[in-house]
């Protein structure tokens, strides 16, 4: 059967569809940099700034608002009936807009802040990074980068975790961070907290703007928990066609793993796909590689309880307590690379669906909660009766995040497989 050729060159517990990591570490050489520069105790600062940017949501657009506006206006029109107090009226509505509305705060990253995000963010963002590009090195060894752009680069978590799964055929870092100060605590980390100008990754380069010339393309392009710090949906949407236009293979997106994170991504996805015919100098069509196993719209958006897309990452956080217990990131990701082929034809008997929750491991059967690839959201109770050895048995060796066989519902003898 398909699923027999798709593990035959690996046991069920590193089905291909394992993309997974164990509980990530920060390099050691990084880790003693960031130590070395965090002299004093920022741990209570750190937990309250890690708690801000996790709640953190985005702006509300201008055309929101007026919507709210109109619907406020009609809902107060009816309650008073009363054409005299039109002035009181507007008052009321522009009170009832500055309550209900929620007022982002934006953040200047300075050296003090720079810091304390070190202390709240380096582990977790470096893990959580790690987790997305893992899925490229998984599913496509042969691709080997030559050069990386990191926009939005902060403490520079992009350029090692992409040195820790390439090392050295990395030839060009590209760091484009707004904020100077971040750049220079990075370039810090980059020389093991010190002033000697030997750094540990070699060739990164760091900038304030990203570069003009829409030719120079990277094999690699990152924006981890960047997109979220842009203040409109027209800036968001503008950096993204930037950032695809320089991408030669893979375009990487990470936010947090909350509705806004999955809601952004979703928004650079849709973009994308949508406006690929517009992208003149480069032909190569746009193709999602993860995690998504389709190209229709979210079943997660469509559901009347939206509940986002997210996948989680355990990692050990920096040394600043005593206590060193693992902690989970959850993240939302998005990869998309460069295809120049059409859609194949398909031909196997199985797809791919990637798990979107636990997976709960029962005695004889495992329940799973798939995202396929007709692009619907499935409950699956897996056995071996009903799917097979095979399957039962990848199943059982994957967990959430992963990818899992699915077999065709009109294949012979697996009407229920689906199901």
């Amino acid at each position: 059967s398909g699923v027999v050729d798709l593990i035959i060159c690996a046991p069920h517990r590193k089905h291909p569809g394992v993309t997974n990591l164990k509980t990530v570490r920060l390099p050691e050489q990084l880790q003693v940099a960031a130590q070395s520069v965090l002299k004093s105790d920022l741990s209570e600062k750190a937990h309250k700034l890690s708690n801000f940017l996790w709640s953190r949501k985005r702006a509300t657009e201008t055309s929101q608002l007026r919507e709210k506006a109109v619907l406020l206006e009609k809902k107060f029109l009816e309650q008073e009936r009363d054409i005299h107090t039109g002035g009181f009226k507007i008052k009321r509505v522009l009170s009832e807009l500055r309550r209900t509305t929620y007022h982002r705060t934006p953040l200047r990253y300075d050296e003090d802040l720079g810091l304390v995000y070190m202390a709240a963010r380096l582990a977790g963002g470096y893990a959580a990074v790690l987790r997305a590009l893992n899925e490229i090195k998984k599913r496509d060894p042969v691709f080997v980068p030559y050069s990386l752009l990191d926009f939005g680069s902060g403490l520079g978590t992009g350029t090692w975790a992409s040195h820790t799964l390439w090392g050295d055929s990395l030839k060009e870092y590209v760091c484009v961070d707004s904020s100077g100060d971040m750049n220079t605590l990075a370039e810090q980390l980059l020389r093991g907290g010190n002033d000697v100008d030997n750094p540990v990754i070699k060739q990164v380069y760091f900038r304030q703007f990203l570069p003009v010339s829409p030719k120079v393309q990277f094999d690699l392009v990152i924006a981890a928990f960047s997109l979220s710090e842009l203040a409109t949906l027209d800036e968001r949407l503008n950096v993204i066609f930037t950032l695809w236009r320089k991408t030669n293979s893979y375009l990487v997106l990470v936010e947090n793993g909350t509705k806004d994170g999955h809601q952004i991504l979703m928004e650079a996805r849709d973009t994308i796909l949508k406006r690929e015919d517009d992208v003149k100098h480069d032909l190569r069509r746009p193709s999602i590689f993860a995690p998504c196993t389709h190209e229709l719209p979210c079943p997660k958006l469509i559901k009347q309880h939206v509940v986002p897309c997210n996948f989680s990452q355990f990692y050990y956080p920096l040394p600043l307590l005593k206590s060193q217990e693992r902690q989970q990131e959850k993240l939302s990701y998005l990869i998309i690379s460069r295809s120049d082929e059409e859609k194949p034809q398909k031909t196997e008997r199985w797809d791919m669906a990637r798990l979107i929750s636990q997976v709960r491991r029962r005695p004889r059967h495992v329940q799973c909660q798939l995202c396929c690839a007709n692009g619907e959201l499935k409950q699956l109770a897996v056995t071996a009766r009903c799917h097979g050895k095979d399957m039962y048995r990848c199943a059982r060796s994957s967990d959430w995040g992963d990818l899992l066989p699915v077999f065709h519902a009109e294949d012979d003898n697996t009407e229920n497989k689906t199901r």
